[in-house]
């Protein structure tokens, strides 16, 4: 077992070390600037978005998941963040394209710079990792599926919200974080 475990840190490990800081730096800024905040995603990567959508509401954030009942129409200032591995899911690209007509900006969660939703979105952040397609320019990975990239997902977009969160001049402490902790569990 300790194999594995020391075989996926390192796998992550290199993973997270390629990630290209401008981007990473590009989704900050939108976040910070977009009046609310969108979250999609199917199947796992959806996993991961409703993670980043809950860390983002305890940074302070208004932040909805698309597909919840309570979600609102998106307008113009306000962002859809969209994770696909592939980038190209059909339901990620008919939300980017609605979002693009209300006026949103879109940025995309993805491993595929050249897809079909990269090239409609305002901006992309590549992690570079394995996905359930292993094309031949991901890396090798013991995991299977999109173990990796919704690994990686998780950990890069927990460090964009707390690298925001420092950034802001909100003050958005462990305390502040804490109050807004669900308190019906």
């Amino acid at each position: 077992m300790r194999s594995i475990i020391e075989t996926v840190a390192n796998e992550m490990s290199t993973v997270l070390a390629n990630i290209n800081e401008e981007e990473a730096l590009q989704l900050s800024k939108e976040l910070s600037s977009a009046k609310r905040i969108f979250v999609s995603g199917e199947g796992r990567s959806g996993l991961m978005g409703k993670a980043f959508a809950m860390r983002l509401m305890h940074g302070g954030f208004t932040v909805y998941v698309i597909g919840e009942t309570i979600t609102p129409s998106i307008e113009a200032d306000d962002l859809l963040v969209a994770i696909s591995g592939s980038g190209s899911t059909g339901a990620m690209y008919q939300f980017a394209s609605k979002a693009k007509e209300a006026g949103a900006r879109v940025l995309l969660v993805t491993t595929n710079k050249e897809s079909k939703i990269a090239a409609i979105s305002d901006g992309t952040l590549i992690i570079p990792a394995a996905t359930k397609y292993r094309r031949p320019d991901e890396p090798r990975t013991i995991q299977p599926l999109g173990n990796q990239f919704d690994q990686a997902v998780h950990l890069v977009l927990d460090s964009i919200i707390m690298g925001t969160l420092k950034k802001s001049e909100s003050n958005t402490d462990f305390a502040e974080m804490t109050k807004r902790h669900a308190n019906l569990e």
